[in-house]
């Protein structure tokens, strides 16, 4: 009898220990992070013809790319190569363009799936990291739990020889034991002039509004949103995250409409700020107290504009760290912070008419984030964990005093970071309130990512890649942290990853060089010819006729450079691109044409394959440029060319009026 009972108490733990068996997946790199860099991860991971699992904490792919940021920042589309350019074109292919950079949240995840469909990834939805077993510094497996309902029942154990971390909140690197930092390095640091506390001019209230609930009254206490806070010195570092917001998709066509309404716990006091702000500038117009970009189908991306607007300054400190109650709490908060934003500006009677008048037009999209209440899922994580690895990406990376060797992918944006906090300084003997930490700082070329900053230092972790939370200081970081960029560098550690696998190194040994060859060659993971660029900068491959100025980081450029004449065909100029075809065949040919003032209004280029010569004009008129940036690619059409270099795009200054730009040309090959 005692036997029996024996077997029936242990039944419950061979029967765990069975499922827990079961629920162990082995696979070559386990990807963490269902963001747009977990797919492009994932999916070249598979092409690359590794096994694969994809890991996302929620139950959708794309991250912030498909949660509300479809107003794309690129910075340059030089930097942009590989699989996150070819995400953008088969966004343009969507919309019937070329390229596209602005887009519907619903769109841009539709493609995520397809590339998750075309690779065959496996993906675990609702599942986040519960614990990490190192042996050394050699990750062996990790613990995931339901992220609904956590459950050790349900508990699942992923093992694998390489695993990556494309999370914004870098838990995975983490829970490995890599070292990491939260907030805002000082300056003296990494000798850098931008990090640190900064009370600068963007994003800020005008002199001399008052922080207190009674107008004068210290005794009344500040109002909502406002730190008593002393403020330190210029450039010193804290533990400060630079503000969270949503980025909004909201609609104006009234079928596609539901109304913005009151969210639950709606306090109008905690938009006071804004009042006091309408009270200096009554006439302050809707797109400066928040940024609604417009994209297709009369939908926006709404981003944070002005002193006061929808970043929740001050209240994410805790989310880079938090459990993942905290975070839920956290993101629920900036949530209705939000949802109350919008409904107190077009409902309030003390908000000016015109303000009210434009937020009535809008509502929430009945197509966007159906499974979600239309509202995004995705809250805009800007910066949380960093790594401090092998190598810190800083200032000096940026505006090119340091480049590195190792490059696996580039940035382009400014240095860029939102505020971090909102509190009450004292000038000429009046207490106002002010914004702390927004930085913009650009004027820069693209510059190289080093490889060493997607990976831990040797002695932490040797299988861990992170393309998100990577190695940077805060305000490097704030120019790395581009979605296209996060993309490209996630390509990158996959492959990465891969060469790790096939040579048995760790990532820290593999042969960089080897993998800056394979992204060049194979940069969409298909083996099919790659784009041929020619740019001003080739000298192999461009021949001037006349004397052309160079103008580096002019603004709007295709890369760091362009090619300028003024001279309104005073003196004959041309400029030739040369490509240097490998493989016989039909492309497309595009010519990139920025906005410039005093442009000419027609564009006079030859193109020849050798044997054929044909002559176009462009019209400046017909050229449009949507969304951040200043140029655009411009269809010359479809051209067979012969292997080697008799072919060319020639463009020249005949019959100009006005200025004339030789920047890039882009030989697109066409399939089948």
């Amino acid at each position: 009898m005692r036997k029996l009972i024996l077997l029936f108490l242990l039944l419950p733990v061979f029967s765990h220990s069975l499922w827990a068996q079961q629920a162990t997946t082995s696979v070559d790199i386990c990807v963490y992070g269902g963001s747009s860099a977990g797919v492009m991860a994932a999916y070249t991971a598979k092409k690359a013809g590794k096994s694969v699992i994809l890991i996302e904490p929620g139950k959708h792919l794309g991250g912030l790319t498909t949660g509300g940021l479809g107003y794309t920042d690129i910075g340059n589309k030089y930097a942009i190569t590989g699989l996150a350019r070819d995400y953008y074109r088969r966004i343009g292919k969507h919309y019937g363009k070329f390229e596209q950079w602005i887009f519907e949240p619903h769109v841009a995840e539709n493609l995520f799936k397809e590339y998750i469909s075309k690779g065959n990834v496996q993906v675990l939805y609702s599942y986040r990291l519960s614990s990490v077993k190192k042996q050394g510094t050699t990750i062996q497996e990790i613990v995931i739990e339901n992220s609904d309902k956590p459950s050790s029942a349900t508990n699942r154990v992923i093992k694998a020889k390489m695993f990556m971390d494309c999370t914004y909140e870098g838990d995975l690197m983490a829970k490995a034991g890599v070292s990491y930092f939260v907030g805002r390095e000082d300056n003296k640091l990494y000798n850098e002039t931008y990090n640190g506390v900064q009370l600068l001019n963007k994003h800020q209230f005008l002199d001399g509004i008052d922080p207190y609930k009674v107008p004068g009254k210290p005794e009344s206490g500040l109002l909502w949103g406002i730190s008593p806070a002393a403020l330190p010195p210029t450039g010193s570092g804290d533990k400060k995250v630079q503000t969270y917001n949503f980025r909004i998709c909201l609609t104006s066509d009234p079928s596609n409409q539901i109304p913005i309404t009151k969210p639950e716990g709606y306090d109008p006091e905690k938009y006071e700020l804004l009042l006091r702000v309408m009270e200096k500038e009554p006439t302050r117009p809707f797109n400066l107290i928040m940024k609604p970009d417009l994209m297709p189908n009369n939908k926006t991306d709404i981003n944070n504009n002005g002193p006061f607007s929808t970043d929740m300054i001050g209240m994410n400190y805790d989310y880079p760290e938090a459990d993942y109650a905290r975070r839920a709490q956290i993101q629920k908060e900036h949530e209705l912070y939000t949802k109350g934003f919008l409904y107190f500006v077009g409902n309030d009677p003390r908000v000016p008419e015109h303000l009210r008048t434009e937020m009535k037009r809008w509502g929430y999209p009945k197509d966007e984030y159906t499974d979600n209440g239309n509202w995004s899922p995705q809250m805009y994580v800007r910066e949380a964990r960093r790594m401090i690895g092998a190598y810190v990406m800083t200032q000096a990376n940026c505006q090119g005093k340091e480049t590195v060797k190792d490059g696996v992918g580039m940035a382009a944006y400014t240095m860029d970071s939102h505020n971090c906090q909102r509190i009450v300084i004292e000038k000429d003997g009046v207490k106002m309130v002010k914004n702390e930490g927004d930085v913009q700082i650009g004027g820069f070329p693209p510059y190289p990512i080093a490889y060493r900053s997607l990976i831990p230092k040797e002695s932490e972790c040797g299988n861990l890649l992170v393309p998100v939370c990577l190695s940077a200081t805060h305000i490097a970081y704030g120019s790395i942290r581009m979605e296209p960029v996060f993309m490209v560098l996630a390509q990158s550690s996959a492959l990465a990853a891969s060469l790790a696998i096939d040579s048995k190194q760790t990532v820290q040994k593999i042969d960089v060089q080897k993998l800056q060859q394979w992204l060049k060659t194979n940069p969409l993971m298909d083996n099919s010819p790659a784009d041929i660029l020619v740019d001003d900068q080739d000298k192999v491959h461009t021949v001037l006729t006349g004397n052309w100025k160079s103008e580096h980081n002019p603004g709007g450029s295709y890369g760091p450079s362009w090619l300028a004449d003024d001279s309104q065909g005073k003196e004959k100029k041309a400029v030739r691109f040369v490509p240097e075809v490998i493989t016989a065949g039909k492309y497309a040919v595009y010519m990139y044409f920025p906005k410039v003032k005093n442009a000419a209004s027609e564009t006079t280029i030859t193109i020849t394959n050798g044997k054929e010569v044909k002559a176009l004009t462009i019209k400046e008129a017909d050229i449009r440029v949507e969304g951040q940036t200043a140029g655009e690619w411009v269809l010359l059409g479809e051209y067979s060319f012969p292997k080697g270099k008799s072919s060319y795009v020639e463009i020249s200054n005949a019959n100009a009026n006005g200025s004339i730009i030789a920047d890039a040309v882009l030989f697109v090959p066409k399939q089948g």
